[in-house]
Parts: C-alpha cells; structure tokens; sequence
C-alpha cells in the first residue's frame, strides 16, 4: 500500500505538474510555421494564351507542372484579365479597373499606376507579410512609382514593359543598376527560392512576374531543341495565320516557364510550407501570335475572348478543393480581394475595389453567387460579359455557354439582353472611363525621400533636333543619331527633395567620336563631362533570337559618372545635350541614373 503524501510533499507535486503544462503549452509544434497567416506566391506569365498550356487540351507542349498545380488546386474555367500587359498587372495590383488608376498606355508613363492606389502589397505588408517581386513591373520606374516604394521590400527585375535581353541583362536590384545572372526566367526563380528560404518562418508574398513567352523570341538550346525540327501538327482557328517558328519559340518558353513553377512547387515542399501556401498561376493577356487557343476569337491586344481569357490555377493544399473547376466568370479584378479574404485580412482601402472574393466559389460546394458584368477595356474598345453573354467591341451579342467562339451573333434572338448590357456598357463609361484624365500630367519623379536611385530611361526621356529612338516600341529603346549640339535628350522631372545628385549616363560611342563633352542642366545648375573613353559593343540579339523581333535591338551600355549636380525641389525640364562635338556623332544613349548624396 502506497504510503500517504503529506502536504509538503503534495503542494511539491502539484508545483511540478504546473510547471509541466506550462512547459507544454508554450512550446511550439516541431515542423509548424508560428505564423497561422498562408504564404501567397502569384506567378504571372508575359503573352501566354489559354491554349499554351497541356492542361487544356495542347497536345504540341507538355506542362506537367502547372498541369499537376492544377489538378491539386482549383481551376477557374473563365477567367478574364485586359488584353495586354500593364492594366493587367495595375488589376492585380489593386483589384480596380485599370483606367481607375491612371493607366492608359504599355510606355512613355502611360504604364505607371496612380500613387493614390493601394496595391496588394501594400495590404499584405501592412499585414505582417514579407513582400518580394522578381520579374516585369511594368507599372512605373521612377520612385514612388518603383515596386519597393509600392509595397515591395524586395525587388528584382525590370520596370519596363519589355526587355530586349534574355541572357544576363541590365536589371534593377532595389533601385540599383546590375546584371542578371544566365536566362532570365531561370534568375527570377532563383531570387524567389532565396526568399522563400530566407523567409520560410513568418508569412511571405511573393509576386513573379515572368518576362516570358513574350517577345522577343530567345530561349535557351535546352529547350529550344525540342521544338526547333518539330512538326507542329494542330488545326486551330488561325492556322493560316501561324507563324511557325514564333509558335515553335512560344512553346519552348512555356515548356521552361514549367520547368521554374516546378523548382518553386518542389522548393514549398521541400519546406513543408504546401498546407500553408496558396500558389496562384495566370497570363496577363491572350497569346502574342494567332496559334493554337482552343478556337477562342481573337489573340493579344483584342477584347474578344482570345485576347483576353487566361488560364487561372489556385492551389492551397487542404483548404481548397483538388480538381475542382469552376463555372463562374472571375476577373484580374478578384484578385486582391481573394487573396485578401482567405489570408483573414480585411482590406481597408481609400477607394472601392471593382473586384470581389471567390473565397465561397473556391471553398463552399454550393455558395450563393450573383450574376454580373467583367468589362474589359483597351484603346476605345470595349467588351462585356456576365455568366452567359458577351456584348463585343461592336456590340454584337454572343452565347458563350453554347458558342463561346463568337461565331454567331444572338442580337436579333435576344433583343432585351442586347439592350440591357448596352445601357451596362453606358453606365461604365460615364462612371469608370470617366475616371482617366484626358491629358497626363504626371511629372518623372526625382529624389524620392528614403529612395537613393531614380532612372530616366531612354524610354521616359523626350528626344530633340537629330537624335531618334532605335525602334517604334519605347519600352527598351535607346536613343541615337546625336549628330548636333543642338540636339538635345529632356525630362520633364518634379524634385521631390533638394539635394546634391551624382549623374551617371549610360553609353555607347565609337573610338573615331570619343572626345565630345556632355552636359547636364537643371534649372541654373549644370555638370560637364567628356567622353574620353570608347566603347562600341555590337547589337545583341542577332545571335540569340529564335525568330526576326519586332523589338528594339539593344547593346552593352557603359556608365558614365558626370559628377554631382545640385537639384532644387521643383518641377522643370531635365536636359542632356553636347556642348562640343568631337566627330561626327556624339554617342548612342540609354539610361541616366540620379543618386542622392546629400
């Protein structure tokens, strides 16, 4: 028989038991995240078409990665973002019409989204999240345009709308000027799984916005030897219309493009991060060439269903239904809110979002869910779409449960229907076109407070006399044929903040030109410097493109510091202009970077 504790002895236990629990209760779970928030990765792809994937139904690529993100996430079947690259992204950004927030062109500042705007990261970060972009901005350069003054405390990649080198170009590190590390794609996906790793304990989101399949058409031999002597044997809607060797190139990108979003599937996993991670994967537009899309109407830069229906894929392992696709129309508008509502965030914005949470579509199995109208708008053209009809840019009315290739025209058979998304399509542009100004009057920032590095690029820049740009497309121009003193290269910038500046001009300039001197005014304020060292690299592209681009050919530009300029707060005109000329050209131009000393 046990013998009887006395009181001493039972006070002892009972202050050891307590002791115990408490131990247990405060030790964390071996293998959890202390975090109960889900890390968010959004993967966008640059031009890839609905047809460009495996998954629905292209029998010319394999994308087994995505294809397997889709059979273990949730599919939504119709899924619609704008028809090109920048008021896509400023969608997701924002959940907002596009025109809501200032953009209205892919270049020249018409690309940049309102600095009024809340985006996604903002909201997140606000929330207690690590925020990363690696890849295409292409939603303002300048600080506070740039994405680490949006949001972002990591950025990788570059603003601009396109890139004209895929293999170790000139990118932006957090507003500094470096060079990328071998395929582009490859180097965005390695940034990413440092973050990831670096971030594996407390929530991250992570926004990857690949360069590719957008032109111009370079892909690494690895994956362009499957493709290059392959018959691509598929009937579609255009096949009169195919360029063969561009399509050739587009797989091969997107065949890589797999190959990244299986490193990052494998990089979660590995981490055992799957059950607390939502992975999204979209297209900013419809594909870049008429190929196969699984008949849809239309391809890149048009509002019918081609142009604009991606694939869209969410995947949360043990929150959202595996296989599961859904009926419903969604937008680049659902974005934010969706990420928003299943993170358990509240979204607290200045201004309404357009957008609305598919948390009931993707977790419920029978929610309550309202018809409505997604409208897509691009250079005047407008179509509209709730979960049966389409109203086109001519406004032509179609059924897209029975004929979601527009080929017959119901207006005749549903006259009540046609009249009212008409009056729809009224009401959006009295009450959200109506919202973009008329003329742009935003300014290039310069001396942004907290942000050392501002870039003018050739692309923001107004080119004078003689000099022009190396291509029609401004986005990774550069400028050339500055014969005169009095050409001249201007911005019209707006000073944020006094300061001493130190000027670097990125350029290029044969041996028989070296010589000629370069100034930089401001206001009273000017710096000289000569250029006294040649530097004439040849055009880059012709040895890596897969097809003839469309797209400015670029070249290594060589930095050139002129000194420090003494910049006042104020708005007015930037200039850079030769004071001497050497021979008979000046130099070819391609970027000025502007660091605040002091």
């Amino acid at each position: 028989m046990e013998k009887a504790s006395t009181p001493y002895q039972y006070i002892i236990k009972i202050m050891i038991l307590c002791l115990v629990c408490s131990q247990i209760a405060c030790k964390p779970s071996e293998g959890k995240k202390k975090s109960t928030q889900p890390n968010i990765i959004v993967i966008l792809t640059d031009d890839q078409g609905w047809g460009d994937l495996s998954l629905n139904g292209n029998t010319q690529i394999s994308t087994p990665n995505i294809d397997k993100l889709a059979e273990n996430g949730t599919v939504v079947e119709r899924f619609y973002v704008n028809s090109v690259c920048s008021p896509t992204r400023a969608e997701i950004l924002t959940g907002r019409y596009h025109v809501r927030g200032g953009v209205y062109s892919t270049s020249e500042g018409g690309e940049r989204l309102d600095l009024d705007e809340t985006t996604i990261a903002n909201i997140f970060k606000d929330n207690g999240y690590k925020t990363a972009a690696f890849g295409k901005w292409h939603s303002g350069t300048q600080a506070p345009y740039h994405p680490n003054t949006r949001g972002f405390d990591e950025y990788y990649g570059f603003t601009s709308g396109h890139w004209g080198n895929y293999f170790s170009p000139m990118l932006d590190h957090n507003g500094e000027i470096v060079n990328g590390k071998g395929f582009l794609p490859d180097d965005l996906t390695n940034h990413a799984l440092d973050f990831i790793e670096t971030n594996k304990d407390e929530p991250f989101f992570i926004y990857i916005p690949y360069n590719t399949p957008h032109s111009p058409m370079q892909v690494p031999d690895r994956w362009w030897n499957k493709f290059k002597d392959k018959d691509i044997a598929i009937d579609h809607r255009y096949k009169n219309e195919e360029n063969i060797a561009f399509t050739k190139a587009a797989y091969a990108l997107c065949e890589n493009i797999d190959w990244n979003v299986g490193r990052i599937n494998t990089k979660i996993n590995d981490l055992h991060l799957e059950e607390n991670t939502i992975i999204v994967y979209l297209s900013d537009n419809g594909p870049n060439s008429y190929r196969y899309n699984g008949e849809l109407k239309g391809k890149k830069g048009h509002t019918d269903e081609g142009g604009v229906r991606v694939p869209f894929i969410i995947d949360w392992k043990g929150t959202i239904p595996s296989g599961k696709k859904i009926k419903q129309i969604a937008g680049s508008i659902d974005i934010l809110p969706t990420l928003a509502d299943l993170a358990d965030i509240e979204v607290e914005t200045e201004k309404p979002l357009d957008g609305i949470s598919l948390k009931p579509l993707l977790t419920e199995e029978k929610p309550e869910w309202e018809d409505r109208y997604l409208v897509t708008y691009w250079k005047k053209n407008i179509s509209l779409r709730n979960e049966q009809f389409m109203l086109d840019q001519d406004e032509k009315l179609f059924d897209l449960l029975k004929d979601p290739q527009q080929n017959t025209d119901i207006s005749l058979q549903y006259p009540e229907q046609l009249k009212d998304m008409i009056a729809y399509k009224k009401h959006w542009v009295e009450h959200v076109l109506s919202e973009l100004p008329e003329k742009d009057t935003r300014t290039n920032p310069v001396g942004y407070a907290g942000f050392k590095h501002t870039q003018l690029p050739a692309r923001d820049a107004s080119p004078h006399g003689n000099i022009k740009r190396s291509n029609r497309w401004p986005n990774d121009s550069f400028l050339t044929d500055w014969t005169s003193t009095k050409d001249s290269i201007t911005w019209n910038v707006e000073v944020l903040e006094s300061g001493n500046y130190e000027a670097v001009v990125y350029y290029t300039c044969s041996k028989e030109n070296v010589g000629s001197t370069i100034q930089l005014s401001f206001d009273n304020q000017t710096v000289n410097t000569k250029i006294t060292e040649p530097h004439n690299p040849p055009l880059v592209g012709f040895e890596k493109d897969r097809i003839l681009r469309e797209e400015s050919y670029v070249k290594d530009f060589k930095p050139l510091n002129m000194g420090t300029i003494k910049l006042t707060k104020q708005e007015n005109i930037l200039t850079l202009k030769a004071i001497n000329k050497a021979a008979d050209s000046i130099m070819d131009f391609r970027l000025l970077t502007l660091k605040k000393i002091n």
